[in-house]
């Protein structure tokens, strides 16, 4: 069937593809595409001159001289993500501060122009190659440094843009993949996104180029769905054309999420690629402080959900100030992938049967809104924007299964309580819920399978040794700190052998 496809994309190829022509998307996978559901799952790089001033975002005005890494070493970001199993990298070349990771000679606010004049673009490009793994960039249009961004012809802006991508596409190799952000600080037709996928393809037909916030309700209006809103074909519309894949920065599809959106009459194949942090604190730049990471559990019910259906997953795994990804850190991304036993000649692992998806919810307590939308049914909906939300601290949820489909495997996604950091982006998650049960029906009475009196956490897997089935599932609060919310409860017949 592979095979099949394959050859298929290559007709693709040969019908929409001539000499310097672009390679437009199309209604089935296109090459670019079909190479991107191949990788599925990139390390994302966040570094530059945020990483060296505490902070997320900055206007453009840092000194140059601030970005000054005492050990770089970008050798040590490649190789912690080959052995962490991604297929790909995908490095900030330019953050919206405009400062630049090469030596452009479009500026001077740049690595050639700061104490370490290193092109960590070279370097990681060198990295990717040696280690056997694919090379992609972010790119910010918005620019808050560059002066030629204010000028009111848009093209004088464009043209800054085209030369900078024109360094990155002739001077570091194959380039795997384009990720454009901050769309939102101009209209879309004044990007000029028409003019960089063409530039990109002339040098790389194969590299899949898309920018944040893909797509909107209406065409030609800035009126944004979410992802999880994306259950229907054709319904939705390209806010940015042309693009090869559906972005929305850090939020999460759902399980029926469709592929085909529409340009101008025509319907488009477009698969999405999700972000997450490794920072449970989600921050994308390095802090001086060591701040905690992801559990395990969540990590792996997250790179789950993300590279199902063929879409992508790119996890930020960022350097610090000394230029080298933490031990604390590197170690978590290795576990995962070992956890998962990745391996990049295996295709990407799957999770188990879902049984529980839009099955009958009960609640003993749910929170008032006059939409109901916190009730029972949101916890077992395949979305992560709707969660049951109880109004006491102590409820119980009642979930009617199919008795015939057995499973052995529970997640659980709660939603926690949140509080900024100091860079104001950062977040410090608080967890409600301190003490629960699971328990099944069996022979008309309840038979407890799980009992935990530590608190739950973002993410919650437990595993069975056994098979089990029953009509009937109960999650009951025990004790909590707030009134208790779930995004997601999933129950699960995982093959063993992927346990």
């Amino acid at each position: 069937m592979k095979k099949k496809l394959i050859g298929l994309l290559f007709l693709v190829l040969a019908s929409n593809y001539c000499g310097a022509q672009t390679l437009l998307p199309a209604a089935s996978p296109n090459l670019a595409q079909a190479a991107m559901i191949k990788r599925g799952y990139g390390m994302f790089i966040h570094f530059g001159i945020n990483t060296f001033n505490e902070t997320e975002w900055s206007d453009g005005s840092l000194p140059v001289s601030s970005y000054n890494p005492t050990k770089l070493d970008p050798d040590q970001w490649v190789r912690t993500a080959r052995y962490a199993g991604f297929r790909y990298v995908l490095l900030v070349t330019k953050h919206h501060d405009g400062f630049c990771l090469w030596d452009s000679k479009y500026t001077d606010y740049d690595v050639a122009s700061s104490p370490v004049k290193n092109d960590v673009v070279k370097a990681v490009a060198t990295a990717c190659k040696k280690y056997g793994i694919q090379f992609a960039i972010y790119y910010s249009l918005w620019d808050r440094h560059e002066p030629s961004y204010k000028d009111k012809n848009p093209q004088k802006y464009i043209d800054y843009m085209l030369n900078q991508l024109t360094e990155l596409f002739t001077n570091y190799g194959p380039i795997g993949e384009l990720w454009l952000d901050g769309g939102w600080d101009r209209k879309p037709k004044d990007w000029g996104i028409d003019q960089v996928y063409k530039l990109v393809k002339k040098y790389n037909p194969g590299c899949a180029v898309s920018v944040n916030q893909t797509i909107v309700n209406e065409e030609g209006k800035r009126n944004y769905t979410l992802p999880a809103n994306m259950t229907m074909d054709n319904k939705y519309f390209f806010q940015f054309f042309p693009s090869d894949f559906r972005l929305w920065d850090p939020k999460m599809i759902t399980r029926f999420d469709k592929k085909q959106y529409l340009h101008q009459g025509k319907s488009y194949y477009l698969p999405f690629e999700h972000t997450i942090c490794i920072s449970k604190s989600w921050n994308w730049f390095e802090k001086k402080e060591e701040l905690p990471v992801r559990d395990l559990d969540e990590l792996e019910e997250l790179f789950y959900w993300s590279t199902y259906n063929d879409n992508c997953l790119v996890v930020n795994v960022p350097p610090d100030q000394t230029g080298k990804i933490r031990e604390y850190t590197a170690n978590t991304i290795i576990s995962l992938g070992k956890r998962l036993n990745l391996s990049l000649n295996k295709p990407l692992p799957k999770n188990g049967n879902f049984t529980s998806f839009n099955q009958p919810v009960t609640a003993t307590s749910t929170w008032a809104d006059k939409d109901n939308q916190f009730a029972g049914n949101a916890l077992n909906d395949g979305k992560f924007e709707t969660r049951w939300a109880s109004a006491d601290l102590m409820a119980s949820i009642e979930m009617t299964l199919n008795p015939n489909e057995a499973f052995n495997k529970i997640s659980i996604f709660e939603y926690q309580d949140t509080k900024n950091s100091k860079d104001g982006f950062s977040q410090v998650r608080i967890p409600r819920i301190q003490k629960y049960s699971i328990a099944i029906m069996k022979d008309g009475e309840w038979q407890t399978i799980y009992l935990s009196d530590e608190p739950m956490g973002d993410c919650k897997i437990i595993r069975f040794p056994a098979l089990y089935k029953t009509n009937k599932l109960r999650f009951k609060v025990l004790q909590a700190s707030a009134p208790p919310s779930i995004y997601e409860l999933s129950v699960i017949n995982m093959p063993l052998k992927n346990q």
